[in-house]
């Protein structure tokens, strides 16, 4: 029985892309700045090789010293999609590469655009620009309790959020506004995700709920889970990863309530007995401490996902891999709060894959569903190249 378990550290690159200027990003290293931190704690990822990654090697803490001798495989990706977001990410690494890039509105939404979701949902509209999420709901809140009109903003990623306060728009009448915020935004203004962003609290005290939910495109072809699914393998997705998709390729899903919740979740899918893919997304690193600037806060949260790795380690059965990456980066300690354009790192672990194995660099986050598709003996349409041979 073969079970591949694929878990997505949402915004953990690991150093700027060549092409990082392009997209605002020079000097851009998430786990490096989270390294930094007096809260960072990693031994587990260490002996699984880490340290040993192109780039990392040269100035990753105690340097040389996991070069050799690791119990993992590893390597460092690059994205060949344009982009710098989630769904972008997510997409590649299961084997569908994005050529044109999800639109943007650096200056807010076009006049038509929102008109007609007035029309469709009888509410105004405020903001209407680039803004931080919680310093939305900080400015814009007070009014939005006094008139009802839903806050929407952007932000540098493709993103269309529309945040309203649960005592005045219930939770489910929320993401019905966000469905017709979906079946609006298509074509010119098709955004990778339009975001519910449910809030709570009084004036000064706003915060956000648990309740958030994403509506993202649904993938223009197939994916590495398409192609599972087709041949009767499982596919089992934690976290956002169904919402990502669309649900398209997911056979069952469960959502989760943060990183560990996450993990939790992970654990009991893997005490079941099934063969196919898992796929997981943590995307704590991401939501509260790179678009917040918060570095030890991210590095805390890595120390915390490194202390879980025994346990996942000690229920991967004789023909199971565990995949450690992530879609893109999200540095904490640069001026910016939006995504970095990064590397991503890849560490695998489990009875099939070599010891010390170094994939090196690859071209594109597809090479991962490519070896996944190849591990169970598949082929399919997807973009990518496998490295099994380099890690069995």
């Amino acid at each position: 029985m073969k079970r591949i378990f694929l878990m997505v550290l949402d915004s953990v690159g690991i150093g700027e892309m060549p092409d990082a200027k392009n997209y605002g990003d020079e000097g851009s290293n998430t786990l490096k700045a989270c390294a930094g931190s007096v809260h960072y704690s990693m031994p587990n990822l260490e002996r699984l090789g880490i340290g040993a990654i192109d780039g990392v090697r040269d100035w990753y803490p105690e340097k040389g010293k996991y070069a050799a001798g690791y119990s993992g495989a590893v390597g460092r990706l690059a994205e060949a999609s344009m982009g710098k977001d989630t769904t972008t990410g997510h997409w590649e690494i299961a084997g569908l590469i994005s050529e044109t890039p999800m639109p943007l509105f650096p200056h807010g939404f076009p006049k038509e655009l929102l008109e007609e979701f007035e029309k469709r949902t009888g509410r105004g509209i405020l903001c209407n620009r680039p803004y931080s999420g919680t310093d939305a709901i900080r400015d814009f809140g007070e009014e939005h309790m006094k008139t009802g009109a839903l806050i929407v903003y952007t932000s540098a990623d493709s993103v269309f959020q529309v945040a309203a306060h649960e005592a005045v728009v219930p939770v489910e009448e929320l993401y019905e506004i966000c469905e017709t915020a979906r079946e609006l935004c298509a074509g010119p203004y098709g955004v990778g995700r339009v975001i519910a962003r449910p809030f709570e609290g009084t004036p000064g005290n706003f915060r956000r709920t648990e309740r958030r939910h994403d509506f993202s495109l649904v993938p223009p072809g197939d994916t590495m889970m398409d192609v599972l699914l087709a041949h009767g393998k499982d596919v089992l997705a934690v976290g956002k990863i169904n919402d990502i998709f669309a649900g398209k390729g997911i056979g069952e899903f469960v959502r989760t309530s943060g990183n560990a919740d996450g993990i939790d979740k992970t654990i009991e899918y893997m005490k079941r007995e099934f063969e196919g893919l898992c796929f997981i997304n943590l995307v704590d690193y991401d939501m509260l401490y790179g678009h917040r600037n918060d570095v030890d806060g991210y590095a805390k949260a890595l120390s915390y996902f490194d202390r879980r790795i025994p346990q996942l380690l000690a229920l991967l059965g004789k023909e199971d891999i565990l995949m450690i990456t992530a879609d893109h980066g999200c540095d904490p300690s640069t001026v910016s709060t939006d995504h970095s354009r990064e590397y991503v790192p890849l560490v695998m672990a489990g009875n099939p894959v070599k010891a010390g194995a170094n994939i090196g660099t690859r071209n594109t986050f597809a090479d991962i569903g490519a070896t996944i598709l190849d591990y169970f003996g598949l082929k399919g349409k997807i973009s990518g190249e496998s490295f099994l041979k380099k890690i069995m």
